[in-house]
């Protein structure tokens, strides 16, 4: 018996992340952050891609809660809120990395509007960021817990839409 295929639904309009099986059901839902600039494709917009995506690459596995990632590395830091007034300019990418592919060529994949190369993620943030509200610079940020059990649920491969 094959293993239920799972897919990833993203409504920037309601700022929600939704996990279900390939019967339909509902596995997960929790609210994100989507990009501060709203939705778009274009490299270096700072906003989040639309369409159908999968996930490429993760990264992270069996890292604390909180470790921090920077170039999708972890530095051996554990977030703080004294870390984050040391280091006010970070994009703050924590605990899990989840990064998308485009799959549409022309609107998210190649050239100029390729979601992978513009390092577009699912990924965990602090946990005193607003979710339900657009924040990130492109990526969909998500609860550390969160990420943890999504990343957990998943593999390369799962398809996520981003609706916008």
């Amino acid at each position: 018996m094959t293993a239920p295929r799972h897919t990833i639904d993203v409504d920037v309009a309601t700022q929600t992340l939704t996990l279900k099986d390939d019967a339909d059901r509902l596995l997960m839902q929790t609210r994100v952050s989507t990009a501060r600039n709203g939705v778009g494709e274009e490299e270096g917009s700072e906003r989040t891609p639309r369409g159908a995506h999968y996930i490429r690459a993760m990264i992270g596995a069996g890292l604390p809660l909180n470790s921090v990632l920077v170039s999708r590395r972890p530095t051996g830091e554990i977030y703080t809120p004294p870390l984050r007034t040391a280091y006010p300019h970070r994009d703050w990418i924590l605990t899990r990395i989840l990064w998308l592919c485009g799959l549409e060529p022309g609107k998210n994949r190649r050239g100029k509007r390729d979601t992978m190369r513009r390092y577009i993620y699912i990924h965990g943030c602090p946990d005193e960021d607003r979710m339900g509200v657009p924040g990130s610079r492109g990526c969909i940020k998500m609860r550390n817990k969160e990420i943890v059990e999504l990343f957990d649920r998943v593999a390369p491969g799962t398809r996520v839409y981003i609706r916008g």
